[in-house]
C-alpha cells in the first residue's frame, strides 16, 4: 500500500503535489486543510483520511475527526494535528501514544518536515511539513510511503520551492 501524507495546505493545493501522489493508494492529510475544498479535490483523486487542525473551520470539522487511529495493512497508525515530535510530545498526544502503541504517529502543525524514529515508543513519528502557501516555510513539502504487512519503508520527500 502506497500512502501520500500531507499537512497544512491552508486552502492551497499545489500541482506538484497532486503529480506526487498519482501513484499512491490512499491520501492522508495531517489537518489545516484551510477549507473542505481540498478535502474534496484530494478525495476526487484517492480515498482520503483527514484530521482537522487548529486553522480549520465547522466546514472541515463536521468532515473530518480531532484523531484517526486505524490500521494500515498491518501497521497501527495514530495521526493528529498538534502532536509534537519524539522527546517533545504534546500531551494528548503522548498520552494516545502510551495509549494506544502506534507504529506510525502523523502529526503536522510546525510546518517543519520531521522523520524521526522514537525509540522510546518504538514508533516512526511523520510531520510532512507544509504543502500550501501560507506560513512561513520556504518549500511546500510532501511524503509518500510504502506501506507492506507490517513494514513501512520506501520513503520519498517531495520538497519543492515555494512560490
Amino acid at each position: 500500500m502506497r500512502i501520500g501524507i500531507l499537512s497544512d495546505t491552508h486552502g492551497f493545493l499545489h500541482e506538484r503535489v497532486i503529480a506526487f501522489f498519482a501513484e499512491v493508494d490512499e491520501i492522508w492529510h495531517a489537518g489545516d486543510m484551510g477549507d473542505a475544498g481540498v478535502g474534496e479535490k484530494l478525495a476526487l483523486l484517492k480515498p482520503l483520511r483527514a484530521v482537522y487542525g487548529n486553522i480549520d473551520g465547522q466546514e472541515v470539522r463536521i468532515r473530518y475527526p480531532k484523531v484517526q487511529l486505524f490500521m494500515a495493512e498491518k501497521v497501527k497508525v495514530l495521526m493528529t494535528h498538534i502532536g509534537g515530535y519524539p522527546g517533545r510530545y504534546e500531551k494528548e498526544g503522548r498520552n494516545l501514544i502510551e495509549k494506544e502503541r502506534p507504529k506510525l504517529y502523523i502529526s503536522g502543525h510546525s510546518h517543519i518536515l520531521k522523520v524521526i524514529y522514537d525509540k522510546k515508543y518504538d514508533l516512526l513519528h511523520i510531520n510532512p511539513g507544509a504543502a500550501g502557501n501560507s506560513g512561513l516555510h520556504k518549500s511546500v513539502t510532501a511524503i509518500c510511503l510504502t506501506i507492506q504487512a507490517d513494514q513501512m519503508r520506501d520513503l520519498e520527500i517531495l520538497d519543492i520551492p515555494r512560490k
